[in-house]
């Protein structure tokens, strides 16, 4: 009795904290959405944009930006660009704008950042302002960690929507804005924008442009340098170079008239144009951020600082002016229609860039190949690494091209862990592999009476001389295709697109009249860009990328090093037992080839040192295209990569403008 009497007040202590307990669950706080969606109303007035750029010693853009109110505004919401074009993402750089202040004449104004939509200002107007004056900072990144390089005592690279805010709940195209902006003494500025005028003061060197509308603003950057010089290319449109050395300016007439070939070809592979003119902005440049950004009517291209005075070394580092210079047709003027969008804070929807990316990309290769930009051999190496990194890469077995589509808005181009599980962009160049095989499949299916080129025409090419936006939908495009070769393209799109663990995306090279195969040595392509970068691919044998220091840069998952236990960041001191090298790698790989020894790694990871036995036996594998059909006649592939049009006899380029 004395242990039941013991025992009822514990039960009854236990009895609260279970059965009786209160817990507290709160509802959820509504959102309360404060900043209007845009409508298609023009804003009343003209802002004033007014940027010094002149201050390259501390990479500081200054900004005084006045924007017009209309009469019984009391609440004004000025916002930064979220959502940029081209980039796929919300990636606008709010970081990078300090030392806000708003004024109404000499009256600072109080304001206060939306608590939700943190890119945009509320800003208290009193009764009968006329505008408001904003004054702030872009201060761009002075080394890599910051971010993208876009000030040096050189050059710069202004992009508007970085550096300036737009009144929330219009249309981008319904806000009028005069720019202007003062560059270092002596500096060129370059771009699409029209009615450039300079200050009469060349001390001051202050450049203003016609009024325009936001949209076109956005859509029109800078490249300015100390030294620069401007290239006619033909049809209207301009190669406007900027470099770290005014020598690095020199392009030889073999360059020139390649460049003037890759218009040509755009033009003719796409017949039609899409700019009343166009500027080919390129950077010349170690030292300034890289960039390949496209635009209606110019497009921001980073090359090596050597590139053109080393024309023949350096085509593998072309490309990207084709394939900017190819997204006036394709993603400017033709646009999915849910990556169009009225102003910079509406989501865009990235589905469908395997159209816009996918065949930018593969169009870019052509046309580049086409005008001789870049070598036939480069080309091959080029769609040889997409196809060797696909015939390998196991995260297709999970993930489709179609999901790829959304990387840009998660992931934000941030480098992975295990890129070769998780994917990347790869709607990039899976899709131009997916596109080569329609290509061949309409060649095929028409005797070679048509082409992707029919295509291009008929879907890109339309409405010559239009530079606005016409979007289109899935359907739109299986639409084009039958229109050139009846097909069920509605199938043929998803199963490559919208499935995963398919076999690898081999069947155009193959019906080319090429196959991929696996060589010792590197291709051309894949040789000079990792020269380039300092580092040594190991991808198709050990299945790692090692940095100069022989870090582990990256890991194939399930390949022979991943098995063995090494992961990024490790880093090789010696291979058996010789300190690492290059050279030293590549050897123990190849004389382990058909053997039975491990290969021995002494590696460090963390502050740990210890020996990784590698059982693989099979040698350097890099990938290549080679020619399988018999004969010596052009193939598919050949054929594609033919120029449409006679060479130019090579002139002699205008010299160099250095100031």
């Amino acid at each position: 009795m004395r242990t039941k009497f013991a025992l009822a007040p514990l039960a009854a202590l236990l009895l609260p904290s279970t059965a009786l307990a209160q817990i507290s669950a709160p509802a959820a706080v509504p959102v309360v959405q404060t900043v209007p969606d845009a409508k298609d109303v023009a804003y009343p007035g003209t802002m004033t944009l007014d940027i010094d750029a002149s201050d390259v010693t501390r990479g500081v853009y200054r900004v005084v930006q006045t924007v017009p109110v209309a009469s019984g505004t009391r609440d004004l919401i000025l916002q930064l660009p979220r959502w940029l074009p081209g980039e796929h993402g919300a990636r606008g750089p709010l970081a990078e704008l300090v030392d806000i202040h708003f004024y109404a004449g000499d009256r600072e104004l109080a304001w206060k950042r939306d608590p939700v939509e943190v890119f945009a200002f509320h800003i208290d107007v009193p009764a009968g302002t006329t505008a408001v004056t904003a004054k702030f900072l872009h201060t761009s990144p002075l080394q890599t960690s910051e971010g993208r390089i876009t000030m040096t005592r050189e050059m710069l690279n202004l992009q508007w929507e970085k550096m300036s805010l737009y009144p929330a709940g219009h249309y981008v195209r319904q806000i009028k804005v005069k720019p202007s902006v003062t560059f270092p003494e002596g500096w060129t500025a370059f771009t699409a924008l029209d009615g450039q005028s300079a200050s009469g003061d060349p001390k001051l060197n202050r450049v203003t442009w016609a009024e325009t509308n936001y949209e076109v603003l956005v859509d029109s950057p800078i490249f300015a340098g100390k030294y620069a010089r401007r290239c006619d290319l033909g049809h209207n449109a301009f190669a406007d170079v900027v470099a770290d050395k005014p020598e690095q300016l020199e392009l030889p007439p073999e360059g020139l008239t390649k460049l003037r070939a890759m218009v040509e070809e755009e033009v003719l592979g796409y017949g039609s144009h899409h700019w009343d003119h166009y500027d080919l902005l390129i950077a010349l440049t170690d030292r300034m951020g890289g960039i390949g950004l496209e635009h209606h009517r110019s497009s921001e291209n980073q090359m090596e600082p050597e590139n053109f005075i080393k024309w023949s070394e350096h085509d593998w580092d072309r490309n990207v002016i084709a394939h900017e210079l190819s997204h006036s047709w394709d993603g400017k003027f033709r646009r999915p229609a849910r990556l169009w969008t009225p102003d910079y804070r509406q989501p865009m929807q990235d589905d469908l860039l395997w159209v816009y990316e996918g065949q930018n990309q593969f169009w870019g290769i052509v046309h580049a190949a086409r005008s001789g930009i870049q070598s036939k051999d480069i080309a091959l190496g080029m769609l040889a690494s997409s196809a060797g990194q696909y015939s390998i890469q196991p995260g297709r077995q999970w993930r489709s091209v179609s999901d790829t589509t959304t990387d840009p808005v998660f992931a934000a181009r941030k480098p992975k862990p295990y890129a070769s599980l998780a994917r990347g962009e790869d709607y990039y160049s899976e899709s131009s592999l997916i596109w080569l095989e329609a290509d061949q499949i309409i060649r095929e299916g028409t005797k070679g009476a048509k082409g992707l080129d029919d295509f291009a025409k008929a879907f890109f090419g339309i409405r010559d001389g239009d530079w606005g936006q016409v979007p289109y939908e899935f359907g739109d495009v299986v639409s084009a295709l039958n229109g050139v070769y009846a097909y069920d393209w509605a199938k043929f799109l998803h199963e490559r697109i919208d499935d995963h663990g398919r076999p690898a995306p081999l069947a155009g090279v193959e019906k080319a009249g090429y196959k991929l195969v696996w060589k010792p040595e590197a291709n051309p392509y894949e040789k000079a860009r990792n020269a380039k970068a300092k580092s040594t691919s190991l991808t198709y044998s050990l299945g790692v990328t090692l940095d100069k220091e022989g870090r582990v840069s990256s890991t194939l998952w399930d390949g022979p090093a991943f098995n063995a236990g090494i992961v990024t960041g490790t880093k090789i001191v010696a291979v058996n037992g010789e300190a690492m090298s290059d050279e030293v790698i590549t050897k123990a790989i190849t004389a382990a080839k058909g053997g039975s020894n491990a290969i021995e790694l002494l590696v460090q990871r963390g502050d740990r040192f210890f020996t990784v036995p590698i059982h693989y036996h099979y040698g350097l594998r890099y990938p290549w295209l080679e020619r399988a059909a018999p004969g010596n006649g052009p193939v598919g592939l050949d054929l594609l990569l033919s120029p449409r049009r006679a060479m130019p006899a090579a002139k002699a380029a205008p010299k160099a403008k250095a100031k």
